[in-house]
């Protein structure tokens, strides 16, 4: 058996979401779909995080175990030609038996795009936020640096505090100006060990708030202590938020998934 591990990218638009459900289409279900067509191989994907419906991805990262033996260049070939063409395997890696794409992550990285002008290019609607008024970035900016570190994120998730942990450990939290087609966009970029369920559109749904100069940037430290997801912002809707990259340590995918 060989354990590959690839890197994916999918617009998330026409999927209920990463995971394979009992209805509606899954980009776990399109890769094993194509895996089989490609090795007439049932296998089992392990993703390396669960995106929402809606949620798009440049990095996401699975791994199978397998017994084919094509070459990684192959590989990629035969999953693209037979995935849709909202699902595309941008990297194959061969890896050590005991790799795995979720357990074996130490750091996932995603970025949230936001309109904040008073008409959004219609090419942009099913990955960026519209919001009609300008946003304070200097004040988003003052409220993500309360995020960095290691914190109890319980006011920034919808799941219940026992299913496990809300602690995380958030390596950056920055907002930037992007242009993308033409449109400059507010990009909010949130980098953890882990991220919790709806953690991030959360974060972007207080700061949007802050942004509008509802919340005092200060207002973000007191919803961490708080541990209230009523104190947080609404939960921002999910076509703007994208997983961008899955950080491995050196010895576990040399070449990295960034």
């Amino acid at each position: 058996m060989r354990t590959i591990a690839m890197r994916l990218a999918y617009d998330g638009t026409d999927f209920v979401g990463s995971q394979w459900q009992n209805t509606g289409r899954s980009v776990q279900g399109e890769l094993e779909g194509a895996w089989f067509q490609f090795t007439q191989e049932q296998r089992r994907f392990v993703f390396a995080g669960r995106t929402d419906a809606g949620v798009h991805a440049q990095g996401q990262m699975a791994h199978v175990q397998t017994e084919t033996h094509h070459d990684l260049a192959t590989i990629q070939r035969g999953c693209n030609a037979w995935l849709p063409g909202d699902v595309a395997v941008r990297n194959v890696w061969e890896v050590a038996p005991n790799f795995h794409a979720r357990h074996s992550a130490i750091r996932r990285e995603y970025r949230y795009l936001i309109a904040d002008t008073p008409v959004l290019l219609p090419l942009l609607r099913h990955y960026v936020l519209h919001v009609e008024q300008p946003l304070d970035d200097r004040a988003i900016q003052t409220a993500l640096t309360f995020l960095h570190g290691r914190h109890d994120f319980a006011a920034f998730t919808s799941q219940s505090t026992s299913q496990g942990s809300t602690i995380r450990h958030c390596y950056e939290a920055r907002c930037l100006r992007v242009e993308v087609l033409g449109q400059t966009l507010l990009a909010i970029d949130v980098a953890a060990n882990a991220f919790l369920q709806h953690m991030v559109r959360t974060i972007v749904g207080t700061v949007v708030l802050v942004g509008r100069g509802r919340l005092k940037p200060e207002r973000m430290e007191r919803v961490l202590q708080e541990r209230d997801r009523r104190q947080a912002g609404p939960t921002a809707a999910a076509h703007g938020l994208s997983l961008m990259t899955v950080v491995y340590p050196p010895h576990v995918l040399p070449l990295g998934a960034s």
